[in-house]
């Protein structure tokens, strides 16, 4: 469950960072039709879509099981709610952008539509730390005393 967990999560991280870093310059930057932009974007999205649903019944599953498992302490339970409250705001933001009328590249004019992406990405980075970090303090709870 955790490695579905972790794939998911890089699936769509190391998506992001090739849509944002390669693909976009590139379509932008090589005069390419709209309608493979367009075609890039609902493939990217079908992918987002799976790692979505994957990260939240992994996720759900992962969560249940390390709070049952042992007394964790208040800095596990701290750091476990931001990594939530940052990846449902990351699920947030892919569902709004991935709106037809708003993942039109060319016609985004909001400041959240054109910051969207960047702050995607920045919240994925923070979750998969984040998640490091609880393993970390699973870790360090589990460790023999």
């Amino acid at each position: 469950m955790r490695a579905a967990h972790i794939l998911a999560a890089a699936a769509w991280v190391g998506g992001s960072i090739f849509y944002l870093a390669v693909a976009l310059p590139a379509l932008r930057n090589g005069g390419s039709p709209p309608g493979v932009a367009g075609q890039i974007a609902a493939l990217f999205k079908r992918v987002v879509n799976i790692c979505m649903g994957v990260l939240l019944l992994s996720g759900a599953y992962l969560t249940f099981d390390r709070l049952t498992t042992t007394s964790l302490g208040w800095p596990y339970l701290v750091v476990l709610v931001l990594k939530i409250t940052a990846a449902l705001t990351l699920f947030v933001l892919a569902i709004y952008l991935g709106q037809s009328n708003i993942r039109r590249l060319a016609k985004r004019t909001t400041r959240l539509s054109k910051a969207a992406p960047q702050l995607m990405l920045v919240l994925g980075i923070l979750v998969f730390l984040l998640g490091a970090l609880l393993n970390t303090l699973f870790e360090a709870t589990i460790a023999p005393k």
